[in-house]
């Protein structure tokens, strides 16, 4: 299947959270991150803007009855790049994830100039 975007990840941040997960939970990580790469329009389920952070996303994960997060941002068109993931506990997602998010991004565009 050909790649519409691609991913990449800012520093450490989501691959340290990646190897925490179970096998089950990377499978389904790793099935929804082809997804974002293969599909042109990207079904609500698995990634939605987050509203109060203009340009910061996060990209939807349920394994079993458990709920993950991913954020990650848009740069030059077709490059995601994927911060920060946690488990969501809550049905609200926490709004120091979000912070910790835009506080990345926020970064990640600093040091691209």
């Amino acid at each position: 299947m050909d790649s519409v975007r691609k991913i990449i990840f800012y520093k450490h941040y989501f691959t340290s959270f990646y190897v925490e997960q179970t096998e089950a939970v990377r499978k389904k990580i790793n099935q929804v991150l082809m997804l974002v790469k293969t599909q042109q329009q990207i079904p609500v389920k698995f990634f939605r803007q987050i509203e109060s952070v203009k340009g910061l996303y996060e990209i939807r994960i349920e394994s079993m009855s458990d709920i993950y997060r991913v954020f990650c941002c848009f740069d030059k068109g077709n490059l995601v790049v994927l911060f920060n993931g946690f488990q969501k506990k809550s049905q609200k997602t926490p709004k120091e994830q979000i912070e910790r998010g835009e506080q990345l991004m926020k970064e990640y565009f600093n040091n691209q100039r």
